[in-house]
């Protein structure tokens, strides 16, 4: 028994250090964000051309008013995942993108008669995955995608807003990205953290130029950390295309 005994305590002990290890990672990547926080201005600041890193945190978006002047209420009350709600004409996609939403909307519109012509979004982000497999059954079934001028699409939620066959943000919502976890524990070996984060933003390029959407958008995520998100002016939206122009009445 003294063999099988020896492999035991050996595995054993392999697991007690691969769990430290990833323990040690996580708590070294956090560590300098809980130490210096963000020092970006409030989410609710005016943005202009250079300044339009914002701080960011998913679950305690800060109440603003409408376009009129009146107060809307705090966004902290999100649903935790996606809701999925018909309205005349379309439906809307309110709330974080949870694993498993891709495949909840998938059903629904499975089941839709007719299809909606229109999604309308209002989300802080969250699964970059399901984000892409739905803005893709989004682009297959012709919907666009529109967000008024009361909501937000940060995150991952853009990629939602990529997939719409035209695609319209109101005067005033919130569109922004930063970088994304892609669901990894960067505490493991650098080379295949590495890899993974790669892979997974390969992904998200090719998702960008399936969808006629300018990759140069990445440039602003991948200079945003996670704490913080880049608020991207109309003009922007404009030019990588997560914006469409009205059709031309005379044409």
């Amino acid at each position: 028994m003294t063999g099988p005994r020896r492999w035991l305590i050996a595995v054993l002990t392999a697991e007690v250090a691969i769990g430290a290890l990833l323990f040690g990672g996580d708590l070294a990547r956090a560590l300098p964000r809980i130490a210096w926080p963000s020092s970006a201005p409030q989410l609710t600041e005016p943005v202009q051309p250079g300044d339009q890193t914002r701080r960011f945190r998913p679950d305690r978006l800060p109440s603003r008013d409408r376009p009129d002047g009146t107060p809307l209420p705090d966004t902290a009350d999100m649903p935790d995942r996606l809701r999925i709600e018909p309205v005349e004409g379309g439906i809307t996609l309110r709330g974080r993108i949870a694993l498993g939403d891709a495949a909840r909307l998938t059903a629904a519109l499975d089941l839709a008669d007719p299809s909606p012509a229109t999604a309308w979004l209002d989300s802080p982000g969250g699964s970059v995955a399901d984000a892409l497999e739905i803005g893709r059954r989004l682009r297959v079934d012709g919907i666009d995608t529109a967000i008024k001028a009361e909501a937000v699409c940060l995150s991952a939620c853009p990629y939602l807003l990529a997939g719409g066959t035209a695609r319209r943000v109101a005067e005033g919502a919130w569109v922004g990205v930063h970088q994304h976890y892609f669901e990894q524990n960067t505490a493991l070996p650098a080379i295949f953290a590495v890899e993974d984060i790669q892979r997974g933003q390969g992904e998200v390029m090719e998702y960008l130029i399936e969808m006629d959407i300018d990759p140069a958008l990445m440039r602003h995520a991948l200079a945003t950390p996670p704490d913080e998100i880049y608020l991207l002016l109309p003009e922007e939206l404009e030019r990588y295309g997560l914006s469409t122009p009205p059709p031309d009445p005379a044409g």
